[in-house]
């Protein structure tokens, strides 16, 4: 298949990329770079010896798109571009607003102008708020305690919307829980910009001295050991749910949404030992009070991926452990 790819120069689109690739499929990403480098495309390149195409653009720009459109014949879109980080969000609103809902709305138009309808959107477990009940099933009630989790939340809706218009959209929305790791080559990983927002990539800058200290935020929690505890999955397990996803676009004017987690929930603590064990650091942390809108405990049911995509994770903690700190100790300032 034609693949587009937007926001393929992040974390989860240049390790889709790297499994769209060893399939045969042929690539074109975008991205607008502004938390990405395009040094992971060049990285992707070399690890499957294939070629991306690359277009450095914003989405909004629906000029821009309209040309790229014109010149391929696209069967299907992974929609990854986005603003992604929770706390931002909640400190520039407007702006997370702005940029994810404009963004996938100039997108749906310019596919429904060529007439591709086909689309894998990347959506998030913050959808499901602060679940009721755990694990987390895909029919559970949805609401979000941040913008960021809204933009998510809202954009499922307009998908949903538009595939009961009877148009043809084959329209499947994968939920992620943690995505945690890098590609075993150590070639490609999680290179945030400035102070890592995700727990593991803070980690790993700690053990590489990098950072001088974790701050666990709350100990008192109702978990066996009293810190948070998330559903981390191995970013290769998630870019292949992509890939089953895409195989599986054949239920046109039916929205699909599919858990992607492991099933099982590992606490802060736990990290941090799998990460001491991966590294032969020492990983020094402080215990600090709860954050706003944090919740004990969640995790997935990832039992429909099963039975509708054939899709589940094979790679544990450790192993998403192991990768990422091949990938910091192996490039201790990202892509710079």
């Amino acid at each position: 298949m034609n693949i587009l790819v937007t926001g393929g120069a992040g974390y989860i689109g240049s390790h889709t990329i790297v499994q769209l690739l060893e399939k045969n499929h042929a690539v074109v990403a975008i991205d607008n770079l502004s938390n990405s480098s395009h040094e992971s495309l060049y990285r992707v390149e070399k690890l499957t010896n294939k070629t991306v195409e690359f277009h450095e653009i914003d989405l909004r720009d629906s000029e821009a798109l309209r040309s790229i459109f014109y010149s391929h014949d696209f069967d299907a879109v992974i929609h990854f571009a986005g603003l992604k980080a929770v706390g931002e969000s909640s400190a520039r609103a407007l702006h997370y607003y702005q940029n994810n809902l404009e963004s996938t709305l100039c997108l749906l138009e310019v596919m429904k102008q060529f007439d591709v309808k086909k689309l894998v959107f990347s959506s998030s477990a913050t959808v499901y708020g602060d679940p009721e009940t755990l694990p987390v099933k895909e029919s559970a009630s949805r609401s979000a305690t941040n913008p960021y989790g809204q933009t998510k939340l809202m954009i499922e809706q307009i998908l949903e919307d538009i595939s009961a218009t009877n148009e043809d959209w084959n329209i499947t929305s994968l939920r992620y829980f943690n995505p945690i790791g890098a590609h075993e080559s150590g070639t490609i990983g999680e290179d945030p910009n400035g102070l890592p927002n995700n727990l593991l990539p803070y980690i790993a800058q700690v053990a590489s001295g990098k950072l001088e200290k974790l701050t666990v935020f709350g100990d008192n929690y109702d978990t066996p050991d009293g810190t948070g505890m998330r559903d981390y999955i191995h970013v290769v397990d998630l870019a292949k749910a992509h890939l089953a996803a895409l195989e599986h676009l054949d239920h046109p004017n039916i929205y699909k949404a599919y858990n992607i987690g492991t099933g099982t929930a590992h606490s802060v603590l736990a990290m941090v030992d799998a990460f001491k064990k991966a590294s032969g650091k020492p990983i020094p942390y402080e215990i600090a009070g709860r954050r706003h809108g944090d919740i004990a405990t969640c995790y997935a049911d990832p039992s429909l991926a099963l039975k509708e995509l054939e899709w589940h994770t094979t790679l544990t903690i450790q192993d998403a452990c192991d990768s990422a700190w091949k990938w910091q100790s192996s490039n201790p300032n990202g892509y710079q």
